[in-house]
């Protein structure tokens, strides 16, 4: 089998979020395919490194759903299902609107701008009816909210199971499918957005995304 990977060259990260992030990307582009089987020794062989960063990459690939394990049996990469890709949009959708309350209430001036360039972004996308680009710009809107939270707990899930939530809102479809109704909601929570009246956006974004 022809090697999926380069050898790693640490950057100054910790090798193991290097290895994690490296195991992970090759999920998403299925260079490692649903169903593979995952040998440590292996896999440690293709990065360049000893098997105890890959043990514990694989153990947080596990922790994150993107992984199975049975002992002694197999290590290997999880299927997607439908109960999966549900449950994480319903924990996004609800993140995301706590997310938007906590950050109106605490961003500077200039993160709120930044935060609405990128929400500008989205309604375009929204407009053209261009759902790749929604999604993409979308990701890139609620980074910035993320951040200006300024909730550690919530930036350091996020960041955790960044992959995890990647691959199973990869088939994502906007819940308003009409572009002109879903627009119109994406521009009122714009301005909710932009008077800080967090309660407000909240609840409009949970429409938009069908948990009113």
């Amino acid at each position: 089998m022809t090697a999926p990977f380069v050898p790693l060259e640490p950057r100054g990260a910790v090798l193991g979020d290097e290895v994690y992030e490296r195991l992970g990307e090759a999920i998403l582009d299925g260079r490692l395919a649903p169903g593979a089987r995952l040998r440590d020794h292996e896999l440690a062989e293709w990065l360049g490194v000893s098997r105890t960063p890959v043990r514990e990459a694989l153990q947080r690939l596990e922790r994150a759903g993107l992984v199975e394990v049975s002992p002694h049996r197999y290590t290997r990469v999880s299927l997607p299902n439908d109960k999966a890709e549900a449950d994480t949009f319903e924990l996004v959708a609800y993140n995301m609107g706590i997310a938007v309350r906590m950050a109106t209430a605490r961003c500077d001036d200039d993160t709120l701008t930044e935060a609405l360039e990128r929400l500008d972004e989205v309604i375009a996308a929204s407009r053209a009816d261009d759902c790749d680009g929604l999604a993409q710009t979308s990701h890139a809107f609620f980074r910035v909210v993320t951040k200006a939270s300024g909730n550690v707990a919530l930036v350091q899930f996020v960041r955790e199971y960044a992959i995890a939530i990647r691959r199973n809102l990869s088939g994502w479809q906007p819940f308003i499918e009409c572009p002109l109704g879903r627009t119109a909601a994406y521009e009122q929570f714009r301005e909710a957005f932009a008077r800080r009246d967090g309660q407000r956006a909240e609840e409009v974004l949970r429409g938009i995304h069908g948990f009113a």
